[in-house]
């Protein structure tokens, strides 16, 4: 299913939520406290995060505000004791997906997992999209926002060059005509060197912003062919 941290200080709570977890299919690995989870979440990658509040170290809230600045995308589900409705209310304006208090119901908890990783993979919901690679690096696009991941690394994108990965990202594997682009950039990007709106962009520029993309999938396991006559496609490259 997904990969996740549990973050919680209490040892037996976080042996019994790893083992229900690991029972249903979860990929899990476990933190004690904030210091711990931070070095986690720097060194690998995870689908999701459930984080409690009073931690050792570093706090769960502090915790929390450094993953928003580190890993926006990141689902982030508060599972703690501090059952206020201001608690409530703190927590998820500092940027946490859910919010569950203890004690709960481990139905309920893997419910509102469930539901959490779920809006985190739709663009509706502005999650982010993703395509798999031959590489531990893999690709995310936010699917509202003009930001984008290689592993954990912030890509630098134009509004133009974002919106010409959504659109291959979203078709990976399959051809993206020329068209189909410049439909897309018809929202234009004022600020963008090449001029605003499709109307200012030339079948030429668009080979610019395909070498653009292309030097910053670098290595990344990924590449953007050109299919003669057709258009573009995303496609993982031979390992």
């Amino acid at each position: 299913m997904s990969s996740l941290l549990i973050v919680e200080d209490d040892e037996l709570l976080r042996d019994g939520l790893s083992a229900q977890l690991s029972q249903v299919g979860h990929a899990v690995t476990a933190a004690a406290d904030g210091e711990a989870a931070q070095r986690l979440l720097e060194a690998n990658r995870y689908d999701g995060v459930v984080l409690d509040l009073g931690l050792p170290k570093i706090s769960g809230m502090d915790v929390l505000r450094w993953i928003r600045r580190r890993l926006p995308a990141l689902p982030v589900l508060i599972l703690t004791a501090r059952d206020g409705v201001d608690d409530r209310v703190h927590g998820l304006n500092a940027g946490a997906d859910d919010y569950l208090t203890k004690p709960f119901d481990m139905a309920e908890l893997q419910a509102r997992l469930g539901a959490m990783l779920r809006r985190a993979r739709l663009p509706a919901f502005g999650g982010s999209l993703e395509v798999p690679s031959n590489t531990t690096r893999r690709l995310r696009v936010d699917a509202t926002l003009p930001q984008a991941w290689l592993g954990d690394e912030a890509l630098e994108l134009t509004q133009r060059e974002w919106a010409l990965l959504s659109l291959l990202v979203t078709h990976a594997g399959r051809v993206v005509s020329r068209e189909d682009v410049l439909e897309t950039w018809q929202i234009g990007d004022p600020g963008d060197s090449a001029g605003s709106g499709a109307a200012g962009v030339a079948s030429n520029a668009l080979e610019v912003y395909i070498h653009r993309l292309r030097r910053k999938l670098a290595d990344s396991g990924l590449n953007i062919r050109n299919v003669r006559g057709l258009g573009y496609m995303l496609e993982t490259t031979q390992p």
